[in-house]
Parts: structure tokens; C-alpha cells; sequence
């Protein structure tokens, strides 16, 4: 099941909720504000990223801005701690399933939590397009 963490002023939060609801994908959403995230959920996503808390933490978020603190200096609890207080610090919207995490709404890149099935189907339609030249 995919989980869509979102804040309710967030447009690419917005657009990814319609894109997924309109390719008929189910999820559950979840606002990170009403219902934030745990240190425990923290390290998961932390664990899914490619580059670490580069990828995660919004460097332009208002709250990291005022943090009169070096991120580089503190340990992965404080870091996790601080962000666990602050969740406006995430970037948004984060997209999760079981193997997969997408941060931020990116049109090619939500396809991959389209079904297999459907991934295979519009790459042959693709193909027969760039073959007929239509």
C-alpha cells in the first residue's frame, strides 16, 4: 500500500493525491502536521533515500532556516529529534510503499507506483506510436 505524506498547503502534495487518484491507485495519506511522523518512521524513509538527509530535509524551509544549529555537527538522533519536532523541515510530498520512495511530485518519476501491468501496456502503446509514426 502506498502512504502519501502530505501538508494540506502543499501544491505538489495536492498534485500528486490527484495524479494517484486519478490512475485508480489506492493509498493512505497522511498529514504530517495533524499526525507527524515517529523518530522510528523517520530512519525508514531516512533508510529508503538515495543521498541521506540531503534528500529529505528542505535546506529552504522556513524552520531550517531559523534552526541556529549545523546539521552536519549533530548525530542521526538529534538530526531526527529536530525534524520529528519540525516536520515543515521534509520535503514534500514524500511517497512511499514497501520497496519504493519518491520525494517531491515528478510526472515520470510517480509512474513507477503505477501497476507492472499498466507500466508494460503503455510502454507497447508507446512503441507501436513511434513505429506507425502516429
Amino acid at each position: 500500500m502506498i502512504t502519501l505524506f502530505i501538508s494540506p498547503s502543499c501544491t505538489s502534495c495536492r498534485k500528486a493525491k490527484r495524479w494517484l487518484e486519478q490512475m485508480g491507485i489506492p493509498f493512505k495519506e497522511r498529514n504530517i502536521f495533524s499526525n507527524p511522523l515517529t523518530i522510528d518512521e523517520l530512519k525508514k524513509l531516512l533508510a529508503a533515500t538515495e543521498n541521506g538527509t540531503e534528500d529529505l530535509i528542505s535546506t529552504r524551509s522556513k524552520v531550517f532556516q531559523k534552526i541556529d544549529t549545523n546539521f552536519d555537527d549533530l548525530s542521526i538522533n538529534q538530526l531526527l529529534s529536530i525534524v520529528a519536532k519540525n516536520p515543515s523541515i521534509l520535503r514534500r510530498p514524500l511517497i512511499m510503499d514497501e520497496r519504493r520512495l519518491q520525494i517531491g511530485f515528478n510526472d515520470d518519476e510517480i509512474r513507477t507506483f503505477l501497476p507492472r501491468s499498466v507500466r508494460k501496456l503503455e510502454m507497447k502503446e508507446a512503441q507501436l506510436k513511434a513505429e506507425t509514426g502516429l
